[in-house]
C-alpha cells in the first residue's frame, strides 16, 4: 500500500519534470533558428501572441528605450510646436560617448516636434535627453515618469535609468514588454505618425537654415532587402555593446498588423554590425 501511495505521489512530479525538459528542448530549437536572444511577435489586429522566445528575459534594450521617451513626452508636452533648446551639457556628454545623434547642436533652438522626430527616426541621443530635461528639469526626474508609465502599463520586466538607451546598470526590458509598450503607444495618433515616418526635416534655425534632414534607421536599412508578402510600416532600432542589435517593427500582412521584437543579436564590430536582427525579422514575417 505504501509503495502504491508513493508511486501515486511520484507520477505527477515525473510528468512535470518531463514536461519542463520537453519545453526547454523546444525553446532551444526555437533559439537555434534565430540570431537574437529574445523574440516576441504579436498580432495587433487580432490581439494575440504569435511567437515567443525568451520573451520575459530582462535584457538591455538600447535605443528601443526612446519609444517610452517619446510616448511620455507626448503625454506631457502641451504644444509640440512650441520652441525649446537642445541641452548643451547632455549634448557634449553624448558626443564624448559616441552616441547616435540626430544632428542638432547644443544650445540650438528647435521645436518639441523636432526633438520627437529626432529621438525616434535617427535615434538622436541629444534629442531624447533634451526632451527629458526640458520637460522635467532633469533626466532623473524624467526617468521617474518613464518608470511610472511602465508600471501603469504592467511592464513588470522593465526599468529605465535614462532616456537615451545607453548601457547602464538597472536599465533593462524584455521583448514582450517592448511589444506591449508599442501596442499601447500606437493608440496615440502622434506617436503612430512619428513611428511610421520614413524621413523628416526639422524647422529652420540659425544653426541649420535649411533644417536638419533625418531618416529612420529602420527604413534606411530595409532599402537593401526584399519584403515578400508583407510591408514593414514603422520601426525603431537600437544598438549598444551590451544590448547587441535590437529591432522593433510594425508590419502589415494579410490584412493584419504585427509587432515584431528582436533583442540581443550579436555583433563584433560597431562599424560593421551585420544584420542578424533584420534577418530574424524578415524570416519571421515571411513565415507568418
Amino acid at each position: 500500500m505504501k509503495k502504491r501511495s508513493l508511486a501515486i505521489l511520484i507520477l505527477p512530479l515525473a510528468i512535470i519534470i518531463l514536461f519542463v525538459i520537453w519545453r526547454n528542448q523546444q525553446n532551444m530549437k526555437k533559439i537555434a533558428k534565430f540570431n537574437s536572444k529574445a523574440i516576441y511577435v504579436y498580432n495587433l489586429t487580432d490581439d494575440k501572441e504569435v511567437l515567443a522566445v525568451n520573451e520575459n528575459e530582462k535584457l538591455p534594450m538600447a535605443s528601443l528605450t526612446k519609444m517610452m521617451t517619446v510616448l511620455v513626452s507626448l503625454e506631457k508636452i502641451p504644444d509640440i510646436s512650441a520652441k525649446t533648446t537642445v541641452d548643451t551639457q547632455s549634448y557634449q556628454r553624448l558626443i564624448d560617448e559616441n552616441a547616435s545623434m540626430a544632428g542638432f547642436y547644443g544650445g540650438e533652438e528647435v521645436s518639441y516636434r523636432d526633438l520627437l522626430y529626432g529621438a525616434m527616426l535617427p535615434s538622436g541621443g541629444e534629442a531624447a535627453d533634451s526632451l527629458a530635461i526640458n520637460i522635467s528639469g532633469s533626466i532623473l526626474q524624467f526617468t521617474g515618469l518613464m518608470n511610472d508609465k511602465a508600471k501603469e502599463l504592467g511592464l513588470t520586466n522593465t526599468h529605465f535609468q535614462n532616456a537615451d538607451g545607453m548601457d547602464e546598470p538597472g536599465h533593462y526590458s524584455s521583448a514582450k514588454d517592448m511589444a506591449m509598450l508599442l501596442k499601447e503607444a500606437l493608440k496615440n495618433g502622434d506617436f503612430r505618425a512619428i513611428f511610421t515616418k520614413k524621413d523628416f526635416t526639422s524647422s529652420q534655425s540659425p544653426d541649420h537654415p535649411m533644417g536638419v534632414y533625418m531618416q529612420s534607421t529602420v527604413f534606411t536599412k530595409l532599402e537593401n532587402y526584399e519584403q515578400n508578402g508583407f510591408e514593414i510600416i514603422g520601426g525603431k532600432s537600437g544598438t549598444t555593446e551590451k544590448a547587441g542589435l535590437c529591432w522593433i517593427s510594425l508590419a502589415y500582412k494579410n490584412g493584419c498588423e504585427y509587432i515584431v521584437v528582436t533583442m540581443g543579436a550579436p555583433y563584433t564590430d560597431i562599424n560593421n554590425t551585420g544584420d542578424g536582427q533584420i534577418k530574424d525579422t524578415l524570416s519571421i514575417l515571411e513565415d507568418l
